[in-house]
């Protein structure tokens, strides 16, 4: 089995996806709000450390950033936001087709569920999710012919 790691082009692609992500969020005028205040001058670079992470690379972000306690305490506190969140997958699908990993449906289905899951973390369905996801192994969101579905 190859993981989803593997199947994005490694870290290379998921950097890719990340600038690709990124530049719609940008130019969407709801989720561009988020960035709007500025950010850091790495921010694609690190995403694409904590993606690779999360999807089975290396565990470059938590070595050189944080973990995800890190990354949860930089995006709360700015309450709920149903409309930016659904509007960041959006990109985020189109990101996918931009930088052409939507022609696997597999691949593009656990990507986006990967994604949606990440922007929907305060649904208790998520916390358990999570938490059956991190008594398995390997983690079935990492690897594809799997289902990541909770």
């Amino acid at each position: 089995m190859q993981t989803v790691y593997e199947a994005v082009g490694g870290y290379e692609g998921l950097l890719k996806l990340a600038a690709a992500w990124h530049a719609r969020v940008l130019e969407d005028e709801l989720v561009s709000h988020a960035f709007s205040h500025g950010y850091h001058p790495e921010h694609t670079e690190r995403l694409a450390a904590y993606w690779a992470e999360a999807l089975g690379g290396p565990q470059r972000y938590t070595e050189e950033y944080g973990d995800e306690n890190t990354v949860v305490r930089l995006h709360s506190g700015n309450g709920p936001h149903k409309d930016m969140d659904r509007r960041a997958i959006i990109c985020f699908d189109q990101a996918l087709v931009d930088v052409g990993l939507a022609t696997n449906d597999q691949l593009r289905q656990v990507l986006h569920d990967y994604f949606f899951l990440g922007h929907n973390h305060h649904d208790g369905r998520i916390s358990r999710f999570r938490q059956r996801r991190a008594r398995r192994s390997p983690n079935p969101a990492l690897v594809l012919g799997r289902s990541c579905r909770p």
